[in-house]
């Protein structure tokens, strides 16, 4: 549906040239949305492929382990989306202090981007309504080092900042001024409350993640934030009972279709064609996320079995993969202080994995070793 322009222009000089900013109506939309048969199906699909997710879970002996990995696949993805290098592999050396492949500063900001979803996911567990200044918290993590420790972290921007080009004259959107982003942020956090009316959550996510992005509130870190709001609204809103759905990586494979359809929300007042994107990539990524689920445990259950029934060295070999399962790059050294195993026994394990082809050394070096579980990272990486 064709509303026109959902916000008003306002002229501006910023960097010495005139141009005009974009200042977004609060949400919801007017007039209301308009959603015939074909997108409410979907919208019920989405709804559906959610309600799967959130049940399949309980397939996992722990569920909290596969989040922790499934969280650390998300901050690649969302940070390629910014132009870093690294991958899941190099996360996950990083965290064991070894130097991973990609540049330091690529995987820093990777870290900084799990430690954010963490704090995110721990401060509604402790109560803690979603609001701006939890908002401001996550972006201040977000950019606590590396690119973006020089971008006034966990501050609304206090200068103009615009969106593709390379000056506010020829850019491809420009944001609202730094005099306006207050009041659209407020608005925008009266939404997330319900107020001035109630929205159901699905709507709520889909909504919100384009008005954050429009009023681009921040600096530098917009993009991840804005990711992470969808997963935080639909948790805090009880739609997920544990914060797993990321839509990284639809949107990247689907980039530009994506940005166009935000910008034609701004031009054209068209939601409805944002709100269908909208639900195809949530039951896309939801159905994918049930996958990963399913095949993790089908393997980590079907290798539990063949070591169980290896030898005399079994117990040992169980110990050692369940470790694998819950962080699939580890050194010698971590794996008997989870196990409580000698290293001379991990090492001898470590060897026999290596015969059945569930992990590789990956470092080349006699000392210091470091192994992966390839059939976990396999399954996991798809999509990186």
């Amino acid at each position: 549906m064709k509303r026109n322009e959902t916000g008003r222009y306002r002229a501006i000089s910023a960097t010495g040239e005139d141009c005009r900013a974009f200042i977004p109506d609060p949400l919801p939309p007017r007039p209301s949305l308009a959603i015939g048969p074909a997108l409410r199906e979907k919208l019920d699909g989405a709804l559906l492929a959610l309600g799967r997710l959130d049940s399949v879970t309980t397939l996992l002996p722990d569920p909290s382990l596969f989040l922790y990995m499934y969280v650390r696949k998300e901050a690649v993805l969302s940070s390629q989306i910014e132009g870093t290098q690294s991958s899941l592999s190099d996360l996950l050396l990083f965290e064991l202090d070894q130097a991973p492949g990609a540049p330091l500063e690529d995987v820093h900001e990777v870290s900084n981007y799990v430690a954010a979803l963490h704090h995110g996911i721990r401060r509604f567990r402790e109560g803690f309504p979603l609001s701006l200044r939890l908002i401001r918290e996550i972006h201040e993590i977000l950019l606590q080092s590396g690119r973006g420790e020089g971008k006034e972290p966990g501050e609304f921007r206090r200068t103009q900042n615009w969106i593709g080009g390379t000056r506010p004259g020829n850019a491809l959107f420009v944001p609202p001024p730094p005099d306006e982003v207050m009041a659209c942020m407020g608005a925008l956090e009266k939404f997330l409350h319900d107020d001035p009316e109630s929205v159901p959550p699905l709507l709520k996510a889909a909504l919100a993640h384009v008005q954050f992005e429009t009023i681009h509130p921040f600096l530098d870190g917009n993009g991840r934030v804005g990711r992470l709001l969808i997963s935080f609204i639909l948790f805090s809103e009880g739609v997920l009972s544990e914060p797993l759905l990321y839509l990284s990586l639809y949107f990247k494979k689907n980039r530009q279709r994506y940005y166009d359809l935000l910008q034609e929300v701004r031009t054209t007042g068209d939601w409805e064609a944002w709100l269908d994107f909208f639900a195809d990539a949530v039951s896309e990524t939801a159905a994918d996320a049930v996958e990963t689920v399913r095949s993790l445990n089908r393997m980590g259950q079907e290798h539990h079995a063949r070591l169980q029934a290896s030898g005399r060295r079994a117990g040992s070999l169980v110990r050692v993969h369940g470790v694998l399962m819950r962080a699939p790059v580890v050194n010698i050294g971590r794996v008997a202080d989870d196990t409580g195993l000698t290293h001379q026994t991990v090492s001898r394990c470590m060897a026999q994995l290596e015969d059945f082809d569930l992990v590789r050394e990956i470092t080349g070096k006699k000392r210091n070793r470091v192994f992966a579980y390839i059939p976990y990272l396999t399954v996991l990486n798809q999509g990186t």
